[in-house]
């Protein structure tokens, strides 16, 4: 497959980025918005500020703008998501309904040691 794929790897990664940055500024939309079946928060609460990082490094990771430094804020605010909303419920994301703070948490730190390389609108 890795011979196959491999010649594509730039686009794919492309993609994925783009995918994940539309998805991660969704949740931020809901939040800022009440849109896409979201509730409305107040921008003055953790929930406001998680809605903007979201809306707008989501935003910047999925057109390839700064997206090393979008990737790595967005990282960090997954995890902060993390222990402080659904650790405290038990360690494990499975248990807590942490899965999606721990896959983008992670997902962003490895897009944010690759930057934009492709399908981008800065390199």
């Amino acid at each position: 497959m890795e011979r196959v794929l491999g010649r594509l790897s730039p686009q794919i990664y492309g993609v994925l980025r783009i995918v994940a940055g539309v998805l991660f500024a969704i949740h931020g939309a809901q939040k800022l918005f009440g849109v896409f079946g979201g509730r409305r928060v107040s921008l003055m609460t953790q929930f406001g500020a998680a809605g903007v990082i979201e809306l707008v490094c989501g935003l910047m990771i999925a057109l390839g703008i700064l997206t090393g430094i979008a990737a790595f804020i967005a990282s960090g605010e997954m995890a902060a998501a993390y222990f402080i909303a659904h650790a405290p419920r038990g360690f494990v994301p499975h248990q807590n309904g942490g899965e999606l703070p721990v896959l983008f948490c992670f997902l962003f730190l490895y897009i944010a040691s690759r930057g934009t390389v492709a399908l981008g609108l800065k390199r």
